[in-house]
Parts: structure tokens; C-alpha cells; sequence
């Protein structure tokens, strides 16, 4: 049995089959531009914070809206948040992150 966190998404939870994104798995979501990544990402976190989880979100980009972000239930003052300068510096910070098993959802947008 896999453990999941539930994207938000009831129609997508139902085809994957488990419920949502497998829990300690690397998920990629991919697609074209706003077309919804982002904000399926957010609904997960905001999932993955309901139910208690610790999340990351280093946004790359810089186009992360925290307005909007609460609006769809992410805890704002809970989400750790991080703009790095480069993508060496958002792999850096991924991967320690990751290494320190505090985490329980972890986007890079």
C-alpha cells in the first residue's frame, strides 16, 4: 500500500489510482504554460499542510503569488518558502532540504 497526499483533485486522486501523489516519490508535472502546474502543486501543499505536513516551495521562477496561494488554503506562515538567484542554488537548496526527511511535500516551480 502507497501512501499518498491528496492533490486537491478528486478526478485526478481517482487516476492515479492511490489517491493522490505518492508520498516520498519525485513527481513531475509538466505541461504547457498555464495550463495549471502551479496551481495543482499549491492544492497539494495545501493538502499535504491539512493533514499536518511540513512543505517547501522554492520558487525559481520568482512568480509564486502568495495571495493566491492562501486563497486556495495554503498556509502561508507554514510554507517554507525560498527565491534562489540560480538553478544551481535551487538544487542546493533542494537537496538539503531533501537530506534533512523534515519535509513531506517539496515543489520547485
Amino acid at each position: 500500500n502507497i501512501e499518498a497526499i491528496p492533490t486537491g483533485a478528486l478526478a485526478l486522486d481517482l487516476a492515479l489510482g492511490i489517491g493522490g501523489l505518492p508520498r516520498g516519490r519525485i513527481v513531475e508535472i509538466f505541461g504547457p504554460e498555464s495550463s495549471g502546474k502551479s496551481t495543482l502543486a499549491m492544492h497539494a501543499v495545501a493538502e499535504a499542510q491539512r493533514n499536518g505536513g511540513i512543505c517547501a516551495y522554492i520558487d525559481a521562477e520568482h512568480a509564486m503569488d502568495p495571495v493566491y496561494a492562501k486563497a486556495i488554503g495554503v498556509n502561508i506562515d507554514d510554507l517554507l518558502i525560498s527565491q534562489p538567484d540560480t538553478g544551481e542554488q535551487a538544487l542546493e537548496i533542494a537537496d538539503m532540504l531533501i537530506r534533512s526527511g523534515a519535509l513531506d511535500v517539496l515543489v520547485i516551480d
